[in-house]
């Protein structure tokens, strides 16, 4: 198990549960400890810092009402689902009312259990992330910030003002790392719907099927293993906003459902006859270029005109570099104090290296990177020795032979293009001109196979 895997509590008098719940978690990777009342539970979060709470309403003692105000008390990032049976859903949305982010209906399917806690956790990471990136928007601002002040992150600035207190759906385009999802919060939680509901989801991680129930919900019996009614996260979002990132990996078939709801505010559950109306906000993200798909026939025209009323381009690291000492002592200052150290900054010719290379990761690989020399470094200062091997290897290539010389940067290419495509050879074959039988040759001369990891 890894070292930095998510912590969970299941509370649950039925020890049975417990053990089922505990057996499904633990095979997905999470560190998972039971409790069998609302008071050993209380106990253990008083001792450990938990990421997530699955938590039974009814139980005898402290209920997962009260446990939910007493987690809450003790740490109110923690993420806590309420688990309950049909009858008492009522309860249950009570619970999301005073702070609780889901609930599960009992008996429950296995599979909605692991969506479930993985949706909310990635949001709840996508959240910590964003935090990295909020200092300078704040002036602007009440509740995000965002650290930039080059002329484009201005014109960003300038553009939020104008957009955040109107109802108009938005599009955000921009490579990924370049900080698409904190962009969609900080419209949110500075507009009129600012307590409403922020609902978000990942379309390209997540399968089509599911995909649609998560976003559309379903009734009891609508398919095999629907064994109680869902809501789906357009209704959650009702009043508020739904994020859609990665819109561009929307199937056809959902992006026809998607448009309808837009056009009149109907919401089908699967296996439901009845519609219901929803009044929300739509922030669609992708790194994708829509136009083309739609070219392509892979995009809905109708659909990609309707989400995208306010264009939104952030532009990568690269483009904006000016902003990168900037976000360098952000990230150091930020590090610090997560990790109890005390670098002042980073050194010239450290600095010097990290301006020059292209971060097609963007401010999340820069972020990264930063972490790791904070964590590395002996000094009050970073310098080139805590960098990686990729940031310094522009540095030392000087007395090469030209073959080895046009070998390093044919090697380098390859690896950001494979690193900005995700590692989807075809594409990336594409993105340089050359077809895939070609690329497969590059990457075995030069070693690359191996690399993926690194």
């Amino acid at each position: 198990m890894k070292d930095n895997a998510y912590s969970i509590l299941v509370v649950d008098d039925e020890r049975d549960i417990c053990r089922a719940l505990e057996f499904l978690l633990s095979r997905e990777g999470y560190k998972v400890d039971t409790a069998l009342s609302g008071e050993e539970a209380l106990k253990k979060l008083k001792d450990k810092r938990y990421d997530l709470v699955l938590t039974d309403l009814k139980m005898e003692g402290m209920d997962g009402i009260k446990l939910l105000e007493k987690v809450k008390e003790i740490s109110p990032s923690t993420i806590v689902i309420i688990m309950t049976a049909y009858a008492s859903v009522d309860s249950a949305v009570e619970a999301m009312k005073k702070g609780a982010s889901d609930y599960i209906v009992k008996p429950f399917v296995n599979d909605d259990v692991k969506l479930t806690i993985k949706r909310l956790l990635e949001h709840r990471q996508l959240q910590l992330e964003n935090q990295a990136l909020r200092q300078q928007l704040s002036q602007h601002f009440g509740c995000k910030d965002f650290v930039g002040d080059s002329t484009q992150i201005r014109i960003i600035f300038d553009l939020l003002e104008k957009v955040i207190p109107t109802k108009s759906n938005i599009l955000i385009l921009g490579e990924s790392g370049t900080g698409k999802g904190m962009i969609a919060e900080i419209v949110h939680c500075n507009s009129p719907r600012r307590d409403k509901p922020f609902m978000s989801i990942n379309c390209s991680a997540i399968p089509e099927n599911l995909l649609e129930s998560e976003l559309f919900g379903y009734r009891k019996g609508a398919f095999t293993g629907a064994t109680s009614d869902k809501t789906g996260l357009i209704v959650m979002a009702d009043g508020g906003t739904l994020f859609l990132d990665e819109i561009g990996d929307m199937p056809l078939s959902l992006q026809s459902k998607l448009l309808k709801v837009i056009e009149t505010g109907e919401v089908l559950p699967l296996g439901d006859t009845k519609p219901k109306f929803v009044d929300i906000r739509i922030i669609s993200a992708t790194n994708k270029n829509l136009e083309e798909m739609i070219q392509e026939g892979r995009f809905r025209e109708d659909l990609y005109y309707r989400l995208n009323v306010i264009e939104i381009y952030i532009p990568p690291l690269r483009e904006r570099k000016e902003d990168i000492p900037l976000l360098v002592q952000h990230f150091i200052d930020l590090c610090n104090k997560e990790n109890n150290r005390n670098v002042r900054g980073m050194d010239e010719e450290a600095m010097k290296a990290i301006m020059e290379y292209p971060w097609y990761g963007n401010v999340r690989e820069l972020r990264n990177v930063i972490e790791r020399a904070v964590i590395l470094c002996n000094d009050e200062w970073i310098t080139l020795k805590d960098l990686p091997d990729k940031i310094k290897a522009g540095k030392h290539i000087g007395g090469s032979t030209l073959k080895d010389t046009l070998g390093y940067y044919e090697k380098k290419i390859i690896l950001e293009r494979l690193s900005q495509y995700n590692w989807n050879k075809e594409e990336t074959a594409k993105s340089l001109g050359i077809d895939l039988a070609t690329l497969y040759r590059k990457m075995k001369r030069l070693g690359i196979e191996t690399e993926r990891g690194h």
